[in-house]
């Protein structure tokens, strides 16, 4: 047997206490087969009998057989707009625990893309022909931000499928009445008839709730000229009223000019990640259902019932084990989280303009001293992230949650783990 595979096998990451991990087993066609203790598994790839698959989860393949031991397994998915609960269950044992923490930036990133272009189009440029004008959206069409977070739960719930013998998945889906939130008294055709009934648009009613009054100086500047200013910025925040205030254009000129648009908060809570699982939730069980038809849905709550019941602390895991139907199945010690991150960055120039009046390239080279971003690495003894590096091979570390390690470290002094991949992984 290849000594790596034996030095690979004692860089288990972050792991105290390497006895109470389990080994994720495929057999010799790499269909997935029930865990196994470590003890077992070293002693697999010290024979040569099994090799090395993944690292994380730490998953190893027969060389020898085309069966094995199998028993039924849950899996419980916690669906939701930020983070996805996922446990994988016996009846008497978890087997798999896992919390991933999605993308939010897509919506920012489009915003900002769809400003560099509608500035560009105002510039004295080369001609552009216009393109054909009967583009119309697919069937089933989600936005770009909606669509990564579908693709991203059936990602996982795939991924667990590739080393757990899965059979049968349970996902919580969750419908929310907005109106029902802002207003638990509302009923029949009130539901017609919104805060901004009878107002031509949006400014409009705007200025009526704040009485046409400046809402940062009360009118002291005598300014008589009124802008609708965004609490949050309007890539995210978008335009709805609540992320809107009545200032007047002094006040509003003053509080750009000196970045104080911290001063203020939205009028209410935002039902941004609500509105997304109303949208969201079918496209996803549509999906799952499509690759494995073993699919049955759960709601909100029947899952708080089980958990109350259970006397279970509040968490994703902790939700998905209700959901996968074990609750009293005995827990691992040690449980998964996955990060999202992106793959390419194919910005052409950075945002911030520089004193001449020009933007830098952003043309970062994708190897740096044989790193790259997102490389999960060793640095004395622990295991970090590449956030940043810098063309001297001076890297900025962190861990995956973005905790910084080290701001400023040699590329002498790492050593790689895994390469870069858009999820990043370890264990907790």
């Amino acid at each position: 047997m290849p000594k790596k595979h034996l030095q690979h096998w004692r860089r288990v990451p972050n792991s105290k206490e390497v006895n109470d991990m389990l080994v994720y087993v495929l057999n010799k066609h790499g269909e997935s087969l029930m865990p196994c203790k470590p003890q077992k598994a070293r002693i697999l790839l010290e024979q040569g009998k099994a090799n090395i698959v993944q690292r994380t989860p730490f998953t190893i393949q027969l060389q020898y057989g085309s069966s094995g031991y199998k028993q039924p397994v849950s899996l419980g998915v916690d669906a939701g707009t930020k983070h996805i609960g996922l446990s994988a269950t016996t009846e008497k044992q978890v087997l798999f625990e896992a919390e991933v923490k999605l993308r939010t930036d897509i919506q920012e990133l489009l915003a900002t893309r769809r400003a560099l272009r509608s500035n560009r189009r105002s510039r004295k440029t080369r001609y552009r022909e216009p393109r054909f004008l009967n583009r119309k959206k697919d069937k089933g069409w989600l936005a770009p931000s909606l669509q990564n977070k579908v693709d991203m739960h059936t990602k996982m719930i795939s991924k667990v499928h590739n080393f757990l013998p899965i059979t049968n998945v349970t996902i919580e889906v969750a419908q929310f009445d907005i109106q029902k939130i802002k207003n638990p008294t509302i009923s029949g055709d009130l539901y017609q008839q919104g805060d901004q009934l009878g107002f031509w648009n949006v400014r409009e009613y705007v200025f009526f709730r704040d009485q046409h009054l400046c809402q940062h100086c009360e009118g002291k500047t005598k300014d008589k000229i009124l802008n609708v200013h965004h609490i949050e910025s309007r890539k995210t925040g978008g335009d709805s009223p609540d992320n809107l205030l009545t200032l007047c254009e002094t006040c509003h000129r003053k509080i750009h000019e000196e970045e104080k648009e911290h001063l203020f908060t939205r009028k209410s809570t935002t039902f941004r990640d609500a509105s997304q699982m109303n949208v969201t939730r079918w496209f996803i069980h549509r999906r799952v259902k499509e690759l494995y038809p073993d699919v049955q849905l759960t709601y909100g709550f029947q899952t708080k019932n089980t958990h109350i019941s259970s006397n279970l602390e509040k968490s994703h895991t902790m939700d998905a084990r209700c959901i996968s139907g074990n609750p009293h199945a005995k827990p691992s010690k040690n449980s998964y989280l996955f990060k999202q991150v992106r793959k390419n960055n194919r910005q052409l120039h950075k945002m911030a303009i520089t004193k001449g009046g020009y933007r830098k390239a952003n043309k970062a080279e994708r190897f740096v001293k044989g790193f790259q971003l997102f490389d999960k690495v060793f640095f004395e003894g622990i295991e970090c992230i590449v956030f940043g590096r810098r063309q001297t091979g001076y890297f900025d570390l962190r861990t995956i949650e973005g905790t910084s390690v080290h701001k400023s470290v040699s590329y002498k002094k790492l050593r790689v783990v895994e390469k870069a991949s858009t999820l990043l992984a370890q264990i907790t």
